[in-house]
């Protein structure tokens, strides 16, 4: 699964805190979030953008960690970060039965790295990154669903769709969620936000969970995969912040 754009790799291995995209933000994010654990740098966590951010309200994000599956029992969980964003953290992703893959839309406010911190199970940190140019603004402008009010007739809608990936050897998951993903940094517009989503199956049994926060672009679609042999039916559940819920069936 690939997005339009450029894939910016960070080269070889640095040493484990050689912030190889230079940020001053970094050591700050680390103590934040991964309360200062060591992290290894690598390619094996991937991060796709493009390099250069259009629509700094719509920037598109691949993550893939596919290649740290034997690394530490595999990947646990991974955090979606934009060192320059007024609001950091962009999204949790616990990929549980799910491949550790996940291509989303975000907002930039400025030119900023976006990296993706993975846990394996062993509790080691594990980064991949990319620098992203953008014209800037994309946290302190509404949405066009707030701007026209279109939201109030879509609100936390569900379009769901599983489709053979015969190239990846996967099931592909698309969804997508209709919310306005506020920011709460507009005048007069507080947060507002989906803040959890997550895959089940007929036996309640989780296949994915995800953390959104508000950086994540309105009216999110979200593209993950699963594997080839699995169920055929899913309920997609989840919340926002002000305690709608979301209840929809998924099907093959």
């Amino acid at each position: 699964m690939l997005l339009a754009g450029a894939l910016c790799g960070l080269g070889p291995l640095h040493a484990a805190q050689d912030d190889p995209l230079g940020s001053p933000q970094w050591p700050t994010l680390r103590r934040q979030y991964l309360d200062g654990a060591p992290v290894r740098f690598t390619d094996a966590m991937r991060v796709r953008t493009p390099a250069f951010a259009d629509d700094a309200l719509n920037v598109p994000v691949q993550i893939d960690g596919r290649a740290l599956a034997g690394t530490g029992g595999g990947i646990r969980r991974i955090l979606v970060l934009a060192d320059r964003n007024p609001i950091r953290e962009v999204l949790g992703f616990e990929p549980l039965r799910a491949l550790p893959v996940l291509a989303f839309r975000m907002r930039l406010e400025q030119a900023s790295p976006v990296r993706a911190l993975a846990q394996t199970h062993d509790g080691q940190w594990h980064a991949g990154g990319v620098m992203v140019q953008a014209a800037g603004g994309g946290c302190t402008v509404p949405g066009a669903s707030r701007a026209d009010g279109s939201w109030r007739n879509t609100l936390n809608q569900v379009q769901a769709r599983i489709f053979p990936n015969a190239m990846e050897g996967s099931r592909r998951l698309r969804v997508r969620v209709m919310h306005p993903m506020d920011t709460g940094l507009v005048a007069g517009i507080p947060a507002f936000h989906l803040e959890h989503l997550e895959l089940a199956d007929a036996l309640g049994q989780p296949w994915w969970r995800l953390e959104l926060h508000e950086p994540v672009s309105e009216n999110p679609i979200l593209t993950l995969e699963l594997p080839t042999a699995g169920p055929q039916e899913f309920r997609l559940l989840g919340r926002d912040n002000n305690g709608n819920r979301i209840d929809a069936e998924v099907r093959a």
